[in-house]
């Protein structure tokens, strides 16, 4: 420091006393002062002329001074008063605990200690600046220089303080360009660097927030200079006239409000601010001229002699910006220079960028420089609201720069416009490239993925396939087993494995209400137990609580109490679930297990059918493995299902049932046609396969035409079952119908068949048949196909058969159960007249045996329709129904074969149940149901009585499924009591009386009826009083809930109506056959 202060002591001392002579020079030209009448003027050229020399001289070495004074940590002494008048300034030292403290060494200091040169120093830095509020003491009091007061105390303007920084500048290298906008990339300081100061880390590039997060360790405070009391600042301008005047230098803080950015400045810490109060050009330039003359002392003048000047408004350091270039020689400019001058190094990159937008945005812009503060905090590139922030036409620039297209206007639009369009068009074909990519890769993905679905299915079918033959064939394996074996099977111990499933399709299983209870109405199967070298294994679809597992154990039971001679016990429901079981169970309750498919809660919306369930229970499975373990067993199923098969290989036993393929072909309405035409048995005239709408019509009026008599044609699905896919439509609704009765009957029936005698009539039933048919044609199920066009557009696709319905008033339908046997032998298992519920094409019941057909004649028919089967590689249970009635013309009994499935019948399980509660037998060769039964017989005179069994012929009213959904809010052991108070139930002694068959545990809105009487007349009217009973008991007038109990009841009736005028036909035949034989006799 010493060192440099002598080297250049000569030219500040010359700059001083040339500041010396100068001001002496004022002096004395301020002597010349005139005065006006109106007012005093003081004539300023000299004083002006002196400080513009004195700021040229200041201006050359003001750099170079204070960078020797800033390479130093300084210490700030108290000011003494030169001339010792003045008040002493308290010593200031900055709080810099972080920057090393450098003493310097005595030896090295030459000539003036520090302390003078700082006080030197300091002196001149405030004569150096001229609106320091000591500027003007100190020029009064060492130079004698009386300045005009050119500030005017103002009430709200706080103490003048004064910041003196610490750091130095070093020889320091310079941070990477990669790394000055990143943090993390900033080298580490060292304790030289730490010492050097700010000033030397603005020459090594970094940002001005890397500078702001290290400004945090070396910050000094502000320390005051005077009190506020002692503070001889001049008075200011009112803040409404001077607010543009007065500027700061703020280091990291934006401008206020005042001067804020267009579009939202955004604030910055403040961290190191200079406060400039405004000066004038010629307090300025005369402060520069002085400094450049050198520290002079001048002799004070007069201060009375002093004119008052006028404060010149910061405003005038704005300068004009002309097509985005600066005039550097404009005195606007240069004034702004001079104001700006110590921190112009950062004011250099802001201009330049600001002239770049300018001359990019605009031709002739207008730039006024406004407040710059948050430009010298900022040191680097600033965004477009920065640098538009300084201008004072801000918001029309503003609005310039957001109107489209202005950029390529300016300096460089062209190339800009060009570059511009072709970025744009490399943008466009770059996006487009890869949105084309894009959609070649998701189009070979989606190929890729479908090729890789369609493999993986394409195995999986395969492996289905190959599974499905494995199962086929080991059926078929097993299959000849039991056809081989099947004599010596039947003759030795055995298990049935029952499981009930109803292999429907999809649509059909969802479209059934209650499809669990359904599969497990035929809980009568488990009466198979009554042969002695049966085990029943039973697979419930519903779980059974244990109110119908005991129930079911009891009712098995009183199978040997009917057969131990018991003479008083009676089957009462309503007494222990089953009657008053007061003896130890037989022993057929312990060969019946009921097992529940483990997957049944795995499922519970899907509908499956029980054998799919029961593949996916691998626990049951093995539970049954377990049951029949080396004895002879097989498995009769349901409605068959490829799952069947699964099931019974799982098992590993035969499956007593035809191949699913057969069945499914034979199962239709048109398979069963097939199968009946085969066997030569009568059928009801009519059609099947039929597929298109055209057929239909062509068929009808072709099958109308040959059979004038049958007055109803019926339109069967070939995929539905029990009536559901049933519609009918009658003759009498043709508009043609009366005319063609007429030509029908001026023809015989032999020529009738001639087609020149039919070809009017079926021309005419051609054009009446498609609008007779939209108008009048009735699905039976409405809740299934509500209108004929939903029907016959399911009856379309699936195929159908239409034929015609018997030509009379009086038709008995009959339900006859076969059971094909392997060895190829055809059994009658059951025979009934059928029970009709709300139509006569639903059947709800029957009555066993059957009354309406020679039982030679159908036990015939029945054989040849088996035989039929059996050739089509068809086994197991069959269920054939039939209708009779008299043919109107020849008065002769017609049996038709109306329908075919190839399952296990709701009636064979009805039948089972009756067999084993009577425990008769039912002979359907000869349609009789014989029981046997134990009553007292005297054989001698005075002998004991001994009891002799006896066989009576008794009659059945089986109902498989009666429905009422009042019988929900009623538990089975207060149904039981209802009914023993009615006197409901089942006498074991007389073989006769009712017994019910529940479904399941839950639900409870379906049961099943059996009830046996003497004759079929008895048995009905049990059924029907039964039916009415339980109505009434469950029902009120407001609550008769749904129900086919008045469906049955009503059928009853008129079939009792039958029954009561068959008698009377018959009783009178017998009168008229006896009056014959009595008059022949007397004729003799």
């Amino acid at each position: 420091m010493a060192d440099i202060l002598n080297k250049h002591s000569d030219e500040l001392g010359n700059v001083l006393v040339q500041v010396q002579d100068d001001l002496r020079q004022l002096k004395r030209s301020l002597g010349r002062i005139t005065f006006h009448e109106k007012g005093e003027t003081v004539d300023l050229q000299a004083l002006d002329a002196a400080i513009r020399r004195t700021e040229s001289g200041i201006r050359r070495r003001a750099e170079q001074y204070q960078k020797t004074v800033n390479r130093q940590v300084l210490t700030l002494p108290s000011i003494e008063d030169l001339e010792k008048k003045t008040v002493q300034i308290p010593k200031w030292r900055p709080p810099l605990g972080s920057i090393p403290d450098m003493h310097h060494q005595r030896g090295q200091s030459v000539g003036a200690s520090p302390g003078e040169k700082h006080k030197a120093a300091l002196a001149m830095r405030l004569l150096y600046n001229p609106v320091h509020p000591k500027n003007r003491t100190l020029m009064h009091q060492n130079y004698g220089i009386q300045l005009p007061d050119l500030r005017k105390r103002s009430a709200t303007t706080g103490p003048t303080q004064r910041v003196v920084t610490g750091p130095t500048v070093g020889s320091l290298a310079i941070v990477p360009g990669g790394a000055r906008n990143n943090l993390y990339l900033v080298p580490p300081l060292s304790e030289e660097d730490m010492t050097a100061g700010i000033a030397s880390l603005l020459e090594k590039g970094l940002t001005s927030s890397a500078r702001d997060l290290f400004w945090t360790a070396v910050l000094p405070t502000a320390a005051p200079l005077h009190r506020r009391e002692e503070s001889c600042s001049s008075k200011m301008a009112p803040p409404e006239k001077t607010s543009r005047g007065q500027k700061e230098l703020i280091w990291g803080k934006d401008p206020g409000p005042s001067h804020g950015h267009v579009g939202g400045a955004r604030e910055r810490p403040s961290t190191w601010t200079i406060h400039t109060p405004p000066a004038s050009a010629n307090s300025k330039s005369s402060e520069h001229r002085q400094m450049t003359q050198g520290a002079v002392r001048l002799a004070p003048l007069n201060p009375q002699c002093l004119p008052a000047l006028a404060s010149i408004s910061i405003s005038k350091l704005s300068f004009t910006i002309l097509e985005g270039h600066i005039n550097p020689m404009a005195p606007d400019f240069c004034r702004f220079k001079q104001h700006y001058c110590l921190c112009w190094g950062l004011l250099v990159e802001l201009l330049s960028g600001l002239g770049s937008l300018l001359r990019s945005m605009f031709h002739c812009p207008h730039g006024q420089g406004g407040d710059l503060d948050w430009a010298v905090g900022g040191g680097g590139s600033s965004s477009v609201e920065s640098l538009l922030s300084v201008i004072e036409n801000r918001e029309e620039v503003w609005d310039l720069v957001h109107r489209p297209g202005q950029r390529y206007r300016g300096e460089g639009g062209t190339e800009a416009a060009a570059i511009r369009i072709q970025s744009c068009w490399r943008r466009h074909w770059a996006r487009n490239a890869y949105l084309r990519h894009r959609q070649r890769k998701w189009a070979a993905g989606t190929i890729a993925i479908s090729w890789l679905m369609h493999a993986q299915l394409g195995r999986v079918r395969k492996s289905l396939q190959e599974s499905k033959r494995t199962h086929l064939d080991n059926y078929r394996i097993r299959g000849q087993y039991l056809s081989a074996n099947w004599k010596h099977i039947q003759a030795s111990r055995r298990t049935i494995i029952h499981v009930p499933s109803l292999g429907y399709s999809q649509l059909q299983r969802f479209s059934l209400k209650g499809f669990d209870v359904l599969q497990n109405i035929q809980m009568g199967r488990l009466c198979d137990v009554r042969d002695e070298n049966v085990e029943v294994i039973y697979v419930s679809p519903v779980r059974l609580g244990d109110d119908l597992s005991q129930y079911y154990t009891r009712l098995l039971a009183l199978q040997q109490r009917g057969q131990g001679g018991l003479q008083e016990a009676t089957v009462d429901p309503g007494d222990g679930w089953g009657g008053g079981a007061r003896t130890t169970q037989a022993s057929c309750t312990k060969r019946f297990t009921i097992l529940t498919p483990d997957a049944l809660e795995d499922f519970p919306t899907h509908n499956m059918c029980l054998s799919t369930l029961l593949k996916y229970s691998p626990r049951t499975l093995r539970r049954i493995r377990n049951l029949i373990q080396g004895q002879q067993a097989y498995m009769v199923g349901g409605v068959a299902h490829f799952d069947d098969l699964a099931v019974a290989d799982v098992l590993g036993v035969p499956l007593l049932g035809p191949e699913p393929a057969v069945a499914r072909l034979y199962s239709t309405k048109s398979g069963g046609r097939r199968i009946f035409t085969g066997a030569g048995v009568t059928v009801p005239p009519g059609q099947w396969d039929i597929y298109s709408l055209q057929q239909l019509h062509e068929t009808l009026a072709q099958l109308m035409t040959n059979h004038m008599e049958v007055r109803r044609w019926l339109f069967k699905m070939d995929s539905e079952m029990g009536g559901r896919g049933t519609a009918y439509c009658d003759v009498s609704h043709l508009n043609c119908s009366i005319w063609a009765q007429q030509e029908y009957s001026h023809h015989s029936p032999e020529r009738w068949r001639t087609a020149w005698a039919q070809e009017p009539v079926l021309m005419k039933y051609l054009e009446e048949v498609p609008e007779w048919l939209s108008h009048y044609a009735q699905p039976v199920k409405t809740s299934c196909y509500p209108t004929w066009t939903c029907f016959l557009d399911t009856f379309l696709r699936h195929g159908g058969v239409v034929e015609g319905y018997p030509p009379s008033d009086s038709v008995t339908c009959l339900t006859v159960d076969l059971l094909l046997q392997p060895d190829g032998e055809v059994t009658v298992l059951s025979c009934g007249d059928q029970l009709h519920g709300p139509s006569e094409l639903e059947t709800a019941g029957s009555s066993v045996p059957q009354t309406s057909v020679c039982p030679d004649a159908l036990h015939t028919l029945c054989l040849r329709v088996g035989q039929a089967c059996l050739q089509r590689h068809i086994i197991g249970h069959v269920s054939m129904d039939l209708a009779t009635f008299l043919d109107p013309r020849t008065l002769e009994q017609q049996v038709w074969a109306v329908d075919l499935d190839l399952s296990y019948s709701n009636q064979l399980a009805m039948t089972q149940l009756m067999l084993m509660m009577t425990g008769g037998s039912l002979d359907c060769r000869t349609s009789r149901l014989e029981v046997p039964l134990t009553k007292p017989f005297l054989r001698q005179k005075g002998s004991k009585e001994t009891a002799l069994p006896a066989v009576a012929s008794r009659y059945a009213v089986l109902g498989s499924r009666l429905l009422h959904t009042n019988l929900s809010m009623v538990h089975y052991s207060v149904f039981f009591q209802m009914c023993k108070a009615q006197g409901i139930g089942f006498d074991i002694k007389e073989k006769q009386g009712t017994v019910f068959v529940l479904h399941d545990s839950c639900e409870r809105y379906s049961l099943g009826m059996v009830t046996v009487g003497d004759d079929l007349q008895g048995a009905l009217m049990i059924f029907a009083r039964n039916l009415s009973v339980i109505h009434q008991e469950i029902s009120a007038p407001n609550m008769q809930g749904e129900t086919n109990f008045k469906d049955l009841i009503r059928d009853i009736e008129e079939v009792l109506g039958m029954t009561v005028q068959n008698k009377a036909q018959v009783s009178e035949e017998e009168e008229k056959t006896a009056a014959v034989a009595v008059r022949t006799k007397m004729d003799h």
